[in-house]
């Protein structure tokens, strides 16, 4: 029962520390807010993180393709933890890249667009 208890406080306070943005970081909302946006630029060129993206696409369809490496069906619980391994990357990859995406967009606010001279 206690080990319950202390799974229970443990995902309450990652759930706090994803809303309110842990580490000081932005909140859920606005990471989830800028995908979009990120997207775009990544897409257009003007974002690095076309391939970290990419790698995360890749991943969201692994867990959501009927093939699997380790299937659930035949193998039962040993089946899932390929999947919340995925899972737990690709939510970890979001975060970040989001958080990274969120301060390059800050940044390049700042920057006036033109040439650099020597």
């Amino acid at each position: 029962m206690a080990k319950r208890l202390k799974r229970t406080a443990a995902f309450a306070a990652l759930g706090r520390a994803l809303i309110s943005g842990a580490r000081s970081g932005p909140p859920l909302g606005r990471r989830l807010g800028a995908l979009p946006r990120m997207v775009a630029a990544a897409l257009r060129g003007e974002y690095d993180g076309r391939l970290r993206l990419m790698l995360m696409v890749v991943a969201a369809l692994y867990v959501l393709s009927p093939v699997d490496l380790l299937p659930e069906v035949p193998l039962g619980l040993l089946g899932i933890p390929d999947d919340m391994v995925m899972i737990t990357w690709l939510a970890g990859s979001v975060l970040s890249e989001t958080e990274r995406f969120l301060e390059w967009e800050a940044r390049r606010r700042v920057v006036i667009p033109g040439e650099a001279t020597a």
